[in-house]
């Protein structure tokens, strides 16, 4: 997931074209391919061979028309740009005439990233779905449809959110870091967010290769808590034929400081109790497996309500 391109004074979504082409690269030299959006909307619920790679651009920004388009454009690169409406045309913003430019081409794919691009999840229910179809109705007009995926602004989704978009749009994703495999919830979906700090090579190698750590659940469905579920007791039940499970490493930010999670395994169930609160506004559990030499991953992000 990237933001902005070679706006250096925004570091936490910025990411130097140079970088961003040494990236690309990486991606080239490992042998993977770029995923269609379109294919991978098609192709989700069949299994796979072959890991592929899904470039993702929130937010329609300027520099990303000005930096990235022309190279992705002549890479041939395909990917799906994520828009939210009511800053269209702003500046420092692409133009409806530059959404639509990428639109008709054959690589960019535009998703749905609300209206107002607000913390939906701190709105009443009401007004957060009166911003969705608020986009959809800008959408239809501008573009002459409405895109079928979605992207949650900053990540952020309680379980009426999740069950709403479901209904609404065929694939939808966050923030939390992962990689997407076939049993995935549809809704939501795992990104690696790059940008300046964390999108050094070394580390973007290591993210490119990371396989999928599958599970069949996890619980609490609902990631908004406030002072009477903080701290959630996550719960993950994984497939019985799975191997090495118990090799896994959980880190989480509870207590606002990185730190090794305490992990219960009962059969094929972990179990993880938080020492401390999460503090507001966002917390966060990565979990990481060395299976037989293959690294696997996924993580997870709650929202936590200021009392």
């Amino acid at each position: 997931m990237y933001h902005r391109f070679n706006e250096n004074k925004y570091p936490s979504t910025n990411i130097r074209m140079e970088i961003f082409d040494k990236q690309m690269k990486i991606i080239k030299d490992l042998g993977y391919e770029f995923y269609d959006p379109k294919l991978f909307l098609e192709e989700f619920d069949k299994p796979k061979n072959q890991k592929k790679i899904l470039i993702t651009i929130d937010d329609g920004f300027k520099s990303f028309y000005n930096e990235a388009w022309p190279y992705l454009k002549d890479n041939k690169i395909p990917f799906i740009l994520f828009v939210s409406t009511e800053p269209v045309g702003k500046k420092g913003y692409m133009t409806w005439d530059e959404i639509q430019e990428i639109d008709n081409s054959t690589l960019g794919y535009i998703g749905h990233h609300s209206h107002t691009h607000e913390y939906l999840i701190d709105m009443n229910d009401d007004i957060f779905i009166n911003d969705i179809e608020t986009a959809t109705k800008i959408f239809n007009k501008k573009l002459g449809y409405v895109p079928s995926i979605f992207s949650y602004p900053f990540g952020e989704y309680s379980l009426f959110m999740r069950d709403y978009i479901s209904k609404n749009f065929k694939i939808a994703f966050g923030q939390h870091s992962g990689v997407i495999d076939i049993n995935k919830n549809k809704f939501e979906l795992p990104r690696f967010p790059i940008n300046e700090k964390y999108g050094e090579l070394k580390r973007f190698n290591s993210l490119i290769n990371y396989n999928p750590l599958e599970y069949k659940s996890i619980k609490p469905e609902e990631k908004k808590i406030d002072k009477n579920s903080n701290p959630p007791k996550l719960i993950i039940e994984f497939f019985k034929e799975q191997k090495n499970i118990r090799n896994i490493n959980c880190y989480s930010n509870d207590g606002g400081e990185w730190k090794k999670s305490n992990l219960k395994f009962k059969d094929h169930i972990l179990t993880i109790n938080f020492e401390e609160k999460f503090l507001p506004r966002r917390g966060r559990i990565n979990c990481s497996l060395n299976d037989n030499g293959k690294w696997r991953w996924f993580g997870t992000q709650f929202t936590i309500k200021k009392d």
